[in-house]
């Protein structure tokens, strides 16, 4: 119970420390940017030391989202921390010997990290020392030998007792037991450390006595005093009266930690004023201070100290070893030999990300931290003091946010469409001889922001469509593009503005929103409208959406759907007929009148050509096929026909080719005197042959039913009886024989002029039966070619009431010169 109040009162001391060194630590914070706490050793597991989110000014509810942590790569598994309250636990045991030896001081840092901002804070805590250790001697027992003439005075150096704990708690004193030829003496170091050695107080008589055991008991400086025992056994010898003796009592060397293995790093020497056996000093090993030498380091007998494996100052930057010297009367001399290890630049930087992040939109402002860089190098001094850089040309750079942090922060905009990622490669070189250097890659994805409008290849298109084109059918094709990505690279089309007038747009042309396909809703007509203007409109889906506008012009390519119209003469369906007057006394090549025509179409489509297509036999005229011009061909006499009637074809130049047809009346005569009689007999003779027409159809169909009576006779005959089939000769018989064309003008029952006839032709088969209409050369089809108002193929016959409409729409000019043309 009182060993437990004992350390209660100790905890409770410590805890005043820890109060005080954390105020002061608070103090230097302020300024530093530094805490500094104080603790004991061995402190129990989840032990508290303090409210670090408290003295760090931290809000306790922003804890967790800020990422509180500790960043080290040692005091991790010594410390954590509570974000739920802030405070700063002991994680697991905590042992100062084991850390730091027999450091003066022992210090455990590390690094505390929050974010949203980013902010590092150094954390020291240090490690005050408890009397947990009791002295240990190294040899147990002792064994001394001790010649009997020994005289008394005489001093026997004993080993020291070794104590792990520092200042007071480490050894403080020794106690000899009680005898009445020995007492105790100390002897302190010049690093403070005390060497216990006999004193022999009374002459020894070996043999009386040859072994003395003594108990020599060493005690710490704690509170709580601990101590530790050892065996001395005297044994008495024959006389060495000289003690081997070190030239130094302490050795200090520095050796590089590149030393070389086998290499002699010091030679100790002892001296011995004996002669003999007595004078030779053998040397060897005791215990080091804090880290046993085996295996680190070896002494022969001579002396020599060398290294027998790698130093590593990165492992251990000092080592003490306690040396003995034994001459060969058994009597020592100790010597304790520093070795401090130089630090050589053997270890390259290292670099870690703490934090990173990735995608950054490509529109970040300059400034924005993407990451957080922890360099550390396990070297000292220069060896470990870093530069860091960054080596392509990338917009970013490194900030220094303290010795161990740097910062990546961008310097200047970015464009997703020209690189869509950046490769950052951060060196970090030491400032050692030479100097080291290692390197670490981070992949920085950018992300897209709708900052690119779509773009057309061209800013005007041209689309040719030709017309009465089916409704509904694809006509064009537009595209854009978007070099951004996602839904900030779909676009959607759309047409808002067009040239027609009667119509909106949509009523002709529609597009498909998600490819740009444009699309006929009518069929066009060349006639109506040759050409559309529209506006494609291309806008992106991006936030806020981004569009672009191009020009397409839609041309209505002309196909051939109108057939020629003629203007000249006019012979509408139901007029009267068209009479040209042609003066008897023309000439030849005189130009009689003019066709004239137009076509709605354009291009060769309404290029048109003239043509006769039936005229009299033999021609009295001809027609300029590119003009339309009618001229005669030759002189006309007193024999030829009155009146010639001309079928004229006008065509276009179109595939297939349209044509219109009119029919003109041609009357020869110098005098409107000279022309009604001739017309009137004319047209007796036209009558008659209309009548004659009449006629050869009722004769037509009563052979034809004389012929089928005829074929049903045979077939029930030969059913009855079968007989040779009686053989008929192909009846063709030219029903009226060709009439001079001067008679008739005398008959005024009309019959057909002479180039017109026709064939009735009659055979055993009936479809080999025909009713044949002697045609002009023209292979024209001659319902093409007859005007409406004919009664019948190539029939010329006009009534009466026609003949006088006709010559009352003709105005005749008083003084008619048959000489004269007209057009």
């Amino acid at each position: 119970m009182a060993e437990i109040k004992h350390h209660a009162q100790i905890y409770k001391g410590i805890r005043w420390q820890v109060i005080f060194s954390f105020l002061f630590s608070w103090l230097c914070h302020s300024v530093s940017g530094q805490i500094h706490y104080s603790i004991v050793e061995e402190m129990r597991k989840d032990s508290v030391i303090a409210n670090i989110a408290k003295d760090l000014g931290l809000d306790f509810k922003q804890l967790s989202s800020r990422k509180l942590r500790i960043v080290s790569r040692e005091s991790e598994k010594y410390f954590y921390i509570n974000i739920d309250n802030g405070n700063l636990y002991v994680k697991d045991r905590i042992d100062r010997e084991t850390l730091c030896g027999i450091e003066a001081t022992c210090f455990l840092t590390f690094d505390v990290v929050v974010e949203n901002p980013l902010n590092v804070f150094n954390v020291k805590i240090e490690i005050q020392d408890i009397n947990d250790n009791s002295p240990v001697f190294f040899s147990n027992p002792v064994i001394l030998e001790i010649s009997e003439s020994t005289s008394p005075g005489t001093q026997l150096a004993l080993h020291n007792a070794e104590d792990s704990d520092i200042g007071s708690n480490s050894v403080q004193t020794y106690k000899l037991s009680d005898n009445e030829h020995f007492t105790l003496s100390e002897k302190t170091n010049p690093d403070g450390s005390k060497l216990p050695k006999l004193v022999l107080e009374k002459h020894l008589d070996r043999e009386t006595q040859n072994i003395h055991e003594l108990i020599l008991t060493a005690w710490d400086g704690g509170n709580l005093m601990r101590s530790g025992t050892t065996l001395i056994k005297v044994i008495v010898t024959d006389a060495n009266d000289n003690l081997p003796v070190f030239i130094q009592s302490v050795y200090k060397i520095s050796v590089s930690e590149n030393a070389p293995v086998n290499s002699t790093i010091l030679h100790v020497s002892a001296s011995d004023r004996d002669e003999g056996s007595n004078a030779q000093i053998t040397y060897s090993f005791t215990k080091s201070g804090n880290i046993h030498h085996t295996g680190v380091f070896s002494i022969n007998t001579i002396g020599e100290i060398k290294i027998i494996t790698s130093l590593d100052f990165e492992v251990a930057q000092k080592y003490e070893l306690s040396i003995q010297a034994r001459d060969g009367g058994g009597f020592v001399d100790h010597s304790k030999v520093l070795i401090e290890i130089t630090d050589e630049n053997d270890n390259a930087p290292e670099l870690s990300i703490a934090s990173l992040t990735t995608p950054i939109p490509e529109d970040s402002a300059p400034g924005t931290v993407i990451a957080l860089v922890e360099v550390h190098d396990q070297d000292s001094g220069d060896n470990a003091d870093i530069d860091c850089q960054i080596i392509q040309r990338v917009p970013f750079e490194l900030i220094s946010s303290s010795a161990k942090y740097y910062r990546i922060v961008t310097i200047s905009s970015m464009d997703r469409e020209k690189e869509s990622f950046h490769n950052i490669t951060i060196l970090a070189t030491d400032r050692g001889s030479p100097p080291l250097s290692s390197s670490v890659t981070i992949r920085l994805g950018i992300s897209d922001v709708n900052d690119n409008s779509p773009i057309f290849v061209k800013s005007t298109y041209v689309a040719y469509v030709p017309e009465n084109n089916l409704p509904g059918g694809s006509i064009y094709s537009i595209q854009a593009s978007d070099p951004d990505t996602g839904d900030n690279a779909k676009i959607i089309y759309s047409i808002f503005s067009t040239n027609t007038e009667d119509l909106p747009v949509s009523s002709y042309l529609s597009i498909n929103i998600e490819t740009g396909v444009l699309y006929a809703q009518r069929s066009f007509d060349y006639e109506q409208h040759k050409e559309f203007l529209i506006q494609v409109n291309a806008r992106d889906n991006g936030s806020p959406s981004l569009n672009t506008n191009a020009t397409l012009v839609i041309r209505i390519v002309d196909q051939n759907d109108n057939a020629p119209k003629i203007l000249y003469p006019s012979n509408e369906s139901g007029g009267p007929a068209v009479f040209e007057m042609v003066p008897l006394a023309s000439e030849q090549g005189s130009l009689i009148t003019k066709v004239v025509a137009m076509d709605a179409d354009s291009g060769h489509n309404a290029w048109l050509s003239y043509h006769f297509i039936h005229v009299s036999e033999p021609s009295h005229f001809i027609i300029s096929q590119h003009t339309g011009e009618i001229r005669t061909s030759r002189v006309f006499q007193e024999k030829d026909i009155l009146n010639h009637k001309a079928v004229v074809m006008v065509k276009d130049n179109g595939d297939p080719s349209l044509s219109a047809t009119v029919t003109l009346t041609l009357v020869v005569a110098d005098s409107i005197q000279q022309v009604v009689p001739k017309l009137s007999n004319q047209m007796n003779i036209e009558d008659s042959q209309s009548n004659l027409q009449v006629y050869l159809v009722i004769a037509l169909a009563l052979i034809s039913l004389l012929f089928i009576l005829t074929v049903l006779l045979v077939i029930i005959s030969k059913c009855k009886e079968p007989k040779p089939l009686p053989t008929f000769g192909t009846l063709s018989t030219n029903l009226y024989p060709p009439v001079d064309p001067r008679m008739l003008s005398m008959y005024s029952d009309g019959t057909l002029p002479l180039p017109y006839s026709y064939n009735v032709c009659v055979a055993l088969d009936s479809s080999e039966s025909d009713f044949t209409f002697l045609k002009p050369s023209q292979n024209v089809p001659v319902d093409n070619l007859i005007d409406p108002d004919d009664s019948g193929h190539g029939n010329e016959a006009l009534d009466d009431r026609k003949l006088r409409d006709s010559l009352m729409q003709v105005k005749w000019v008083s003084d008619f010169s048959p000489s004269k043309n007209r057009t």
